[in-house]
Parts: C-alpha cells; sequence; structure tokens
C-alpha cells in the first residue's frame, strides 16, 4: 500500500522496486495508480520504473511489476502536508490491498506509512495498522513487534496515551503479548526456544515496591506463569539500564510494557534499518519503522531501506512459516 500520498511513501516505494533483482524474490504490486507514481517520479527526477498495469482478475506474471489502480482521480499533490484528501487515499490503496490479500490474491501486505489523525473516518477508525489489521483478520489480540537483525522488539500496550498505560496492563493482557511473542519467535523466526526479556513499567522496575507496585503484582506473577509453562521469560528488567548496558544482546525477544519503552531504544539502535511486523496475524504484514516524512516529503531524501527491510523480512516470515507448517503437519 502506498501510504500518505503527501508523504514519503511514494518515494521510498518507488526506490526500493528500482532495483530489478527484488523481481527475483517477489511479484510487486503497488496499489494506487501509474499516474501519480509518475508524478512522484518526475518531480524528483528519479529514475524510470517499468511496470505493468494490473486489471481486475488478470493473474500476475513473475519478474514483473504491477500497479493496480485503486481510485479513478489522482488526489492533489500537497507534499509535505497533512491534508484529508492524502489519507482518504491512503485508506483506499490499504483497502485494495487488503482486499486482495483477504482474497489470496496476494500472499503477504508490505504498507507505506500512514498519518494516524488524517485517516481516521467512516472507513477507518483505528488507531493504527496493527488495529486495523486485527479487526479484518478477526483476531483479537495482535502485537506489534520492531525487528532488525537480532534486535526483536515488542510493546503490550501500543498507540495509547501515557497515562493510560498503568490502567491497561492487566495480567491478562501482559501474558496474551508474551505468549504472541514467544509463538511469533517460533513460527515466524524460526527459534525453536527463545529467551525473552520483560521489562518493567516503572523506573529501576519499581525497585522492589518503592516506585510502584506493578511489578511486584502483575508483571513478576505473569513471568513465573510463564517459565512454569515452558516459555523462557526473564525479568522484570529496568528498561534504562537493560538497554545501557547491551543485556540485550543476550535475549531473542524483548516485550516491553508501552510504546516509547520499546521504541526509544530500539530506534536509537537502529533507525533506518528497523523493520515493523505485525506478529499474531494469520497474514504476513510488514512496514518500515519510520513515520510519513512530512519534512523530507518530495526532496528526494527519503531513505528506502527501512521499507526495503520491510519487504525482505515478510519474504522470510512467509517462507519460515510455511515451513514450520510442513515440519509439523509432517512430522
Amino acid at each position: 500500500s502506498i501510504g500518505d500520498t503527501n508523504g514519503i511513501g511514494p518515494e521510498i516505494v518507488l526506490k526500493a522496486l528500482s532495483d530489478n533483482r527484488i523481481l527475483d524474490f517477489i511479484t510487486p504490486v503497488i496499489y494506487c495508480s501509474a499516474s501519480m507514481l509518475s508524478a512522484h517520479r518526475k518531480l524528483m527526477d528519479l529514475p524510470a520504473l517499468t511496470h505493468t498495469n494490473l486489471e481486475e482478475g488478470q493473474e500476475p506474471k513473475s519478474k514483473t511489476l504491477y500497479v493496480k489502480k485503486c481510485w479513478e482521480n489522482d488526489p492533489e499533490m500537497n507534499l509535505g502536508k497533512e491534508t484529508s484528501q492524502g489519507g482518504e487515499y491512503a485508506v483506499k490503496s490499504l483497502k485494495a490491498a487488503t482486499d486482495d490479500l483477504a482474497a489470496s490474491k496476494i500472499d503477504i501486505l508490505v504498507t507505506a506509512p500512514i498519518n494516524k489523525h488524517n485517516v481516521q473516518g467512516n472507513n477507518f477508525n483505528f488507531p493504527g495498522h496493527t488495529e486495523y489489521l486485527a479487526k479484518l483478520s478477526n483476531v483479537e489480540d495482535a502485537l506489534m513487534l520492531m525487528c532488525a537483525d537480532n534486535l526483536k522488539v515488542a510493546v503490550v500496550s501500543g498507540h495509547i496515551p501515557l497515562k493510560e498505560v498503568a490502567k491497561y496492563l492487566t495480567k491478562d493482557k501482559i501474558q496474551n503479548a508474551l505468549n504472541l511473542l514467544n509463538e511469533s519467535l517460533i513460527k515466524d523466526f524460526g527459534i525453536s526456544k527463545p529467551k525473552i526479556a520483560v521489562m518493567g513499567l516503572n523506573p529501576h522496575a519499581g525497585d522492589n515496591g518503592v516506585i510502584g507496585e506493578e511489578e511486584n503484582e502483575i508483571i513478576s506473577p505473569v513471568i513465573n506463569d510463564a517459565r512454569n509453562r515452558g516459555i523462557m521469560a526473564f525479568g522484570p528488567y529496568s528498561a534504562d539500564g537493560f538497554f545501557g548496558s547491551n543485556t540485550y544482546t543476550n535475549y531473542d525477544g524483548i516485550l516491553a510494557m508501552y510504546h516509547d519503552q520499546g521504541l526509544v531504544p530500539f530506534k536509537s539502535l537502529s533507525f533506518g534499518n528497523g523493520v515493523n511486523f505485525t506478529a499474531g496475524l494469520p497474514i504476513v504484514r510488514t512496514s518500515p519503522d519510520h513515520g510519513t516524512g512530512y519534512d523530507i516529503a518530495g526532496k528526494n531524501e527519503a531513505s528506502p531501506s527501512s521499507f526495503r527491510n520491510a519487504i525482505y523480512l515478510a519474504i522470510d516470515v512467509y517462507r519460515q512459516r510455511q515451513l514450520y507448517k510442513e515440519l509439523n503437519e509432517n512430522p
């Protein structure tokens, strides 16, 4: 999906798919319009992108890049600005892609960045991609999992205000997130017995109740229960010392309690190369680890690295799921 049409989505898609070698691994389908892509390409003087228009009912062929038109009239180009039309067309692209995904016309979904504010409306009333895809998949819980090389960070509470985090966290929610992370590391990444570090909520992980009781009353009991069920969970750790001392390198996965606790260190360590993967869904969905980049939109400054890595990770997860299924159906 093309993301916000006034952000860097079209630029990073064009750049990531400009290398024809990627066609050895996938048959890409871009959901927008060829004329819109051409306008962005010409504005930034990017190389021409050889493509074929994918018509409804047409069977895609390998070694071909497709554009599937999902609107009649192109949006106005207001690069670098948040507009209602930019959000409206981002949703049109996303809906067209997810419709094809639901109909098994495509295998994986890689989403370019949206603006969580201007997409809100009758057709989209969700905090972000993760919640939207969970609803479409009839999944009660999905997990935002940030990936970069061996660093994998998930968060229990995603896109909610910080003041609501402590009220949001319950044993069940932490347990569900821990279960999803453990299962994803096994099925999606091929780690047979993953080691998972669990962060505390409060500074210094509560200091034995001096700075808060959530660790003693909620988080530690979940970790102990997980250990009893065979999940190798450890903690709760104080996030600052955990990341600052490189302790994170000893674990296959990390479960943070809230968005910035996990994503600030993750992006500090890997910004520009990380990938957002939605664990717990029956489909494979990835996206870059950055936003719409309004400040550099249209300036030919956006790096396609994260989006390209999102494509590669989606391929890897898709293949790993197939392998896992084969091994467990035919032991």
